[in-house]
């Protein structure tokens, strides 16, 4: 079962890195550069409504199982819809194309949590405990995303052959996933093989039916009477501002690896041609770095942790403005090392304080409450504030591509200064929740808690 359950991860999260790191690059390509912010941030927008109301939907009327390979099915649609306009619209419009994406996200992103309710059931159905074999599972979403971004990275179609190549001066190469949008194609035909695959799966027994709830108890705004603990008020306002820099790097980050291309010292360099590949070393980091925040916990406590994410935040962003691919290289690739610090031990971290402060009764709205102010308004907002800060420094712009064959649109301009800019609002952010956060008890109380669990 552990086994069937890690491929259905590695399906899922394949679906999302098929297109998320290297979408950037295919939209500015299309014409729709100067509105990438929007196509990032519509994550969070959608992230507010429709997991809710799927997850209510599995409560009351359906099969969870039935429902996860339903909605994989839905969003592979979309996305095949999208992939079919943006193939036939070298010049694409707003209007036409984020409607579709929109589309692909209100279907997909419901399935982050109906898979891990699926997966409980399943494992409790076999006298299995969640908490002893859920990361070990979940683990192969992450290997799924890598392995889906290293194919784009590298496959391509040209005059009707498929192939591999990592070299950026040959002619298939501007034809590589990662530039056009075959990249929509493969996250299309993924999800339809992820939607088939979970109708393998045993059926997940149906719970008894819920009584009917409000629509207050379905997106849980009893959660936000945590608002009147100070110190809790005091985290989930941070935890909005330490939000806007979930979403930065993955929408610019590639686009901005990408236009060393557009430089002759660069343009032959193995890590500009490379960026959806050399990316990926985010989510190894993201992998490797989970282990960590027990430990961190354990010896500095929650108040430092979170402030050590929002340092990791800023030298990720520091690295990406001081980094190239040629003698810069060790500081993109160091840029891409502290992810997994910047990303776990706030999110992880997060939840664990959030899980200690929760009545009973509200745990479920607690986690959901953080997720919104962090994912939803703080990476949405970021992602729009982020947009508006790049575009007044960078412009797309045709420049001759390094396969000495045509052109190709890069995201051209002044990139250090948005970098320093996003930066500094990182170190800021940690030295004003170093001030304002003083829960010193609560920290110790977690911190034992993460000793009995290792004990």
């Amino acid at each position: 079962m552990k086994g069937k359950l890690s491929i259905l991860y590695f399906l899922q999260f394949a679906v999302w890195g098929c297109y998320l790191s290297c979408f950037g690059q295919l939209l500015g390509a299309g014409g729709l550069g100067k509105d990438i912010q929007w196509f990032y941030a519509a994550v969070g927008m959608v992230s507010l409504v429709t997991p809710a109301l799927m997850g209510h939907f599995a409560d009351r009327f359906f099969n969870p199982l039935r429902l996860l390979g339903a909605c994989h099915l839905a969003a592979a649609m979309a996305m095949l819809a999208a992939w079919i306009y943006a193939s036939s619209h070298p010049r694409m419009e707003f209007g036409c194309f984020f409607p579709l994406y929109l589309c692909f996200l209100a279907f997909y992103m419901p399935t982050m949590a109906l898979s891990n309710t699926t997966t409980f059931s399943l494992l409790k159905s076999h006298g299995q405990q969640p908490v002893d074999h859920f990361p070990a599972i979940r683990v192969w979403g992450t290997v799924g995303f890598v392995a889906a971004m290293w194919f784009v990275n590298s496959a391509y179609v040209h005059e009707g052959s498929f192939g591999f190549t990592l070299s950026d001066t040959l002619p298939q190469s501007p034809f590589r996933f990662q530039y056009t949008s075959m990249q929509l194609l493969a996250s299309s035909v993924t999800g339809i093989a992820t939607a088939l695959y979970t109708f393998t799966l045993p059926t997940v027994r149906i719970p008894a039916k819920t009584e009917k709830k409000t629509l207050g108890e379905i997106f849980g705004f009893k959660a936000f009477r945590l608002f009147r603990n100070r110190e809790v008020r005091i985290f989930l306002i941070f935890s909005v501002f330490t939000g806007v820099c979930l979403q930065i790097s993955n929408g610019f980050a590639i686009p901005f690896i990408n236009h060393f291309m557009g430089f002759r010292e660069y343009a032959g360099s193995l890590a500009s041609g490379n960026a959806t590949m050399l990316f990926s070393l985010s989510q190894i980091s993201e992998a490797a770095c989970i282990l960590l925040v027990g430990i961190a916990m354990r010896r500095i406590g929650f108040r430092l942790v979170v402030f050590l994410a929002l340092a990791a935040w800023c030298l990720r962003f520091l690295f990406l403005g001081i980094g190239n691919p040629g003698d810069g290289l060790c500081w993109l690739v160091a840029s891409m090392i502290v992810y997994g610090i910047a990303f776990n031990f706030f999110n992880i971290a997060g939840h664990l304080y959030m899980e200690q402060v929760s009545a009973k009764e509200t745990k479920g709205f607690g986690q959901g409450l953080l997720m919104m102010m962090s994912n939803g308004i703080g990476a949405t907002g970021g992602m729009i504030a982020a947009g508006a800060v790049v575009n007044s420094f960078c412009s797309w712009e045709m420049v001759p591509a390094p396969s000495g064959q045509g052109m190709m649109r890069l995201f051209m301009g002044d990139w250090t200064s948005p970098w320093l800019i996003f930066s500094a609002y990182a170190l800021t952010v940690g030295v004003l929740f170093l001030i304002f956060f003083r829960m010193d008890r609560d920290s110790r109380q977690i911190d034992a808690r993460s000793d009995m669990k290792k004990g």
